[in-house]
């Protein structure tokens, strides 16, 4: 198990963070998503024999670096919009030596860190990563997708999607968003057209979770049912949402 000073991390990502507009929403969110994240890759990594939930635990506190100055330059979290947020963040930490403020660490620990960071936001882990690296990449992105389901929740759509909820509940789901759900798997954003797409394809997500632990704590928190429980004013979409709801239910993974 690796040591790592855990306070020092904390104390090191508040003063990071310190330097934005912590009133922002935004801002605010991807603070308090971090340290869930952390929280969740530790608790996944504690069922993985073999695994450093310390080092998960950083890798959480790590993946969103990048978030906070592409809302400052920005001001959205689409990547398409703007800048991949995961390359961009890695970038920070390990070309531009952000990480050097976070601590020490061991050269193998920060090649698993760099690897993981890439590619928490990838539709696929790279075909090059492997073993034991492909296991912590996927602990990050189980917990990072099941904070998502969270954040998309309590998020007011104003600032989560950049449209008015008005607009969000007459909006449509794409056939291709369709047929990429039913296919059971993530969706890319090049597929998606409408504001209601992009909330199917955070809906999506669960179909991409690797450890069971991972889909015992959706189940737990019950976000996933929140979102399908979404009040569109369309009629199309309402019925898009009961055939998604039965889907999953069939999959048990609600």
């Amino acid at each position: 198990m690796s040591s790592i000073n855990r306070k020092a991390v904390e104390q090191a990502f508040e003063t990071y963070t310190r330097q934005y507009q912590v009133s922002d929403p935004k801002i605010r969110l991807k603070i308090d998503h971090t340290y869930r994240v952390a929280g969740l890759c530790e608790r996944i990594a504690e069922t993985i024999p073999g695994s450093d939930k310390n080092l998960c635990w950083l890798s959480g506190m790590l993946h969103d670096i990048g978030r906070f100055e592409q809302v400052r330059r920005y001001n959205t979290f689409s990547d398409a919009d703007s800048v991949d947020h995961a390359a961009f963040g890695a970038d920070l930490l390990f070309q531009e030596k952000l990480l050097d403020s976070f601590g020490t660490f061991e050269q193998d620990h920060v090649e698993i860190l760099e690897t993981a960071i890439r590619n928490h936001n990838r539709f696929r882990i790279d075909d090059v990563v492997k073993e034991p690296c492909r296991t912590y990449c996927n602990i990050l992105r189980d917990a990072d997708k099941i904070d998502i389901l969270r954040v998309n929740y309590e998020t007011p759509f104003e600032d989560i999607y950049n449209v008015p909820e008005s607009e969000m509940k007459q909006a449509t789901v794409s056939d291709a968003v369709k047929q990429n759900f039913l296919e059971g798997h993530a969706i890319l954003r090049s597929v998606r057209k409408t504001p209601a797409d992009t909330l199917v394809s955070h809906i999506s997500l669960v179909h991409e979770l690797v450890f069971p632990i991972s889909i015992r704590i959706v189940k737990e928190q019950g976000y996933l049912d929140k979102l399908l429980a979404f009040q569109s004013e369309n009629e199309e979409t309402v019925s898009w949402f009961t055939i998604m709801r039965e889907t999953l239910a069939a999959k048990q993974l609600i």
